[in-house]
């Protein structure tokens, strides 16, 4: 089988499988991809080894789903609900090469407080696919209900850095941007891909990039971050951080291709 049942700390996952042998773990809690394992073995993705894995808080690394709400950035919780709801694991299996599994939210999935501030019909789908050295991460936004709805999203990928190792981008400013210390930045109108330590990033349907990591100083004042975990991974996450109007019966897609 290429999805199977798991747990990932006290989280129920599913994990998935390309044929090749490419591997990925995503919990229900926040459809959150906790792992990403190419073929070769390497472990691509940070996850922090003080994040909470029992569905108390959203979880530190990884790759969180930002929905309705991008940071403060709005009325709701910051980064929205997307993050801390249930989702559902709706189809998983094999197609040509690759193995996949589909993610999906709806209204009537959250918790009654969270539905009443933010009375918007709508389902979210994610779906998770990899092979080989690929993982391709697609996010639907659907308005499933009569009115207009208004939202920002963003894949808050956690890249992993290997010890000793400088996480050097390219592609989003003239000259390389290499990380040593805290940064926060959002680049906007991202056409080309992105390169990050030899891996090719490439996103569709979200405008922006946001490059995040909290140095050392924010890092110690941060419970669920080691003290030196800021040198073992920077954020790249596709993000449109405005809000876009989404009419009903309209749907939204916003691509994160990532290839080792």
């Amino acid at each position: 089988m290429t999805t199977t049942t798991t747990t990932y700390g006290h989280l129920p996952a599913i994990r998935i499988a390309s044929p090749e042998g490419a591997e990925a773990i995503v919990t229900l809690f926040g459809a959150h991809l906790v792992s990403w394992k190419s073929a070769d073995g390497k472990q691509r993705i940070f996850m922090s080894e003080h994040s909470a894995l029992d569905g108390s808080k959203a979880l530190r690394g990884g790759v969180p789903v930002i929905f309705p709400q991008f940071a403060e950035r709005g009325t709701g919780m910051r980064h929205g609900f997307a993050r801390t709801a249930t989702w559902r694991h709706v189809a998983g299996g094999v197609e040509g090469t690759m193995g996949y599994g589909l993610f999906e939210l709806t209204h009537a999935d959250l918790a009654p407080q969270v539905a009443e501030a933010w009375p918007h019909e709508f389902a979210l789908r994610l779906r998770v696919a990899l092979h080989d050295k690929e993982l391709q991460l697609v996010l639907e936004v659907e308005n499933t209900g009569e009115d207009l709805l208004q939202f920002a999203a963003a894949l808050h990928t956690y890249f992993h850095i290997d010890a000793g190792e400088e996480a050097r981008i390219t592609g989003l400013e003239a000259a390389p941007l290499v990380i040593r210390d805290k940064i926060d930045r959002i680049y906007r109108h991202i056409g080309a891909p992105i390169q990050l330590n030899g891996m090719r990033l490439e996103q569709s349907g979200f405008r922006d990039a946001v490059v995040w990591n909290p140095g050392p100083a924010d890092a110690a004042a941060l419970s669920d971050l080691g003290d030196d975990e800021w040198q073992r991974f920077v954020c790249i996450e596709p993000a449109s951080v405005d809000p876009m109007p989404l009419y009903p019966g309209e749907t939204w897609t916003g691509r994160h291709v990532v290839t080792a």
